[in-house]
Formats: structure tokens, C-alpha cells, sequence
């Protein structure tokens, strides 16, 4: 009797897993060696086992060589082919770009009224409808505008009439505090006022008389002899000037 077919699928037993493992690994392991020699082929085999064992087999003296080798004829022209597919990607995205910039420099010189002879009716009307919507928003800003700026020009009238009032104010009081410092001051001066000296309340202390007598005397040579009234004496005191 033949062998029947084995299901494929996980072996829950552990023992008869690790089994089933040994004897296909060694089974693959012999089968590359065939390979390799029956074929002349460059084969490399890396097998690890549920615990991370590593298993290998290389017909070649190096499995980094196989390895690299094997890079580079797998990712070289699947680079290759992205950089030539980001190539045309990027030339068309830039044909996109040429073509927009153009016309909007042709809707702009047509705005500005250059250009009209190969426009149709249609065409001449789109842009006419598109001017006029330009013209009302131009006017709604400026007007928008207009109203902002005049808005600001009020409250800073505002502001400037609420300064000037507090001024005004200030200088008010200021013009009553120094009023009412002059009144005190002149007050202060009329209480500290004496009344000015008459001619007649000095006494003078000198009352000459025309009929004083100064010269020498007859009897005494060399004596001066100075006469004068009673009047002119004053508490029995001669000025000095006298003697």
C-alpha cells in the first residue's frame, strides 16, 4: 500500500513537530546539494527553526557573495523601474504646471485687454462677467475700507475731545488756585501794613538859631567862645560840633 497524502498544516504536537522538522530540513539540505552539483547552480539555503536556530547551506565558498549577488539582480531593476516611473511622473507633473502657468498668463493679458482678437462671443462674455465681479468686490473692499478708516477717524476725534476737555479742565483749576494764592498774598501784605511817618512826628534834634554867636573873645586871647541859646541845649548836651 502507497503512503497516503499528509494535510498540510501545523503539527500541534510539539515532539512529533520537532521531528517532522529534523527530517524535512535534512531532506531540503540534501536536495539543494543535489541541485547543486547535478546542476552547476549557485544555491543558497538559510533555514531557522522555531527556537532561532540557524541552519544553512551555500554551494559557493560565501553566503554573503550569494546574498549580494542576489540583491543585485533582484532590487537593481525594480529600482530601475521606480526611478524611471518617478521620472515620468515628474515630467508630466511639470507639463501640468507649463500648461496652467500659461494660461493664466493669457487670462491675465486678456484682463488687461491684450490678446481679445481670438477670443469668441462666449468668451469675450465670461471675461466681461468676470471684470464686472472684479469691479464690485474692488468697490465693496474699498468702500469697506472707507467706512473702517472713518470709523478710526471718529474715535480719535473722540479721544482728542475728551483731552482737550481734560485740559481745559485742569488749566481752570489751575487759574483758580493761583487767583486764590494772589488773594492771600495781597491780604497778608495789608495786614502787615504800617501807615507811612508824617513830616511833624520826627523831632529834630537840631533847632538852630540865627542868633548864636561863634568868634573869639575880647578878654581871653586865644579862647574860642561859643554862645547859644537855651533852646539850643538839649538836656545840657552841645553837639560836637559846636564846641
Amino acid at each position: 500500500m502507497g503512503r497516503g497524502r499528509v494535510e498540510l498544516k501545523r503539527i500541534e504536537n510539539k515532539i512529533n513537530r520537532q521531528v517532522t522538522f529534523a527530517k524535512r530540513r535534512n531532506g531540503l539540505l540534501k536536495k539543494a546539494y543535489e541541485l547543486s552539483v547535478l546542476c552547476d547552480a549557485e544555491v543558497a539555503l538559510i533555514v531557522f527553526s522555531n527556537r532561532g536556530k540557524l541552519y544553512e547551506f551555500c554551494s559557493t565558498s560565501s553566503m554573503a557573495k550569494t546574498i549580494d549577488k542576489y540583491q543585485r539582480c533582484s532590487y537593481a531593476p525594480v529600482e530601475s523601474n521606480q526611478s524611471m516611473h518617478d521620472t515620468q511622473s515628474c515630467y508630466q507633473e511639470y507639463l501640468k504646471l507649463k500648461a496652467k502657468v500659461e494660461m493664466l498668463q493669457r487670462s491675465q493679458r486678456n484682463l488687461l485687454g491684450e490678446e481679445l482678437g481670438d477670443l469668441n462671443t462666449k468668451e469675450l462674455k465670461q471675461l466681461e462677467h468676470q471684470l464686472d465681479s472684479s469691479l464690485k468686490q474692488i468697490r465693496s473692499t474699498k468702500t469697506q475700507f472707507m467706512v473702517d478708516q472713518l470709523s478710526e477717524l471718529q474715535r480719535k476725534e473722540e479721544l482728542l475731545l475728551e483731552t482737550n476737555h481734560a485740559l481745559r479742565k485742569k488749566l481752570e483749576e489751575t487759574d483758580a488756585a493761583l487767583q486764590s494764592s494772589w488773594a492771600t498774598r495781597e491780604q497778608n501784605v495789608h495786614y502787615n501794613h504800617h501807615p507811612a511817618a508824617q513830616p511833624g512826628d520826627f523831632v529834630n534834634p537840631l533847632q538852630c538859631n540865627r542868633n548864636f554867636r561863634i568868634g573869639f573873645n575880647a578878654g581871653e586871647t586865644g579862647q574860642v567862645t561859643v554862645a547859644a541859646t537855651t533852646e539850643q541845649n538839649f538836656n545840657g548836651f552841645i553837639p560836637g560840633w559846636m564846641l
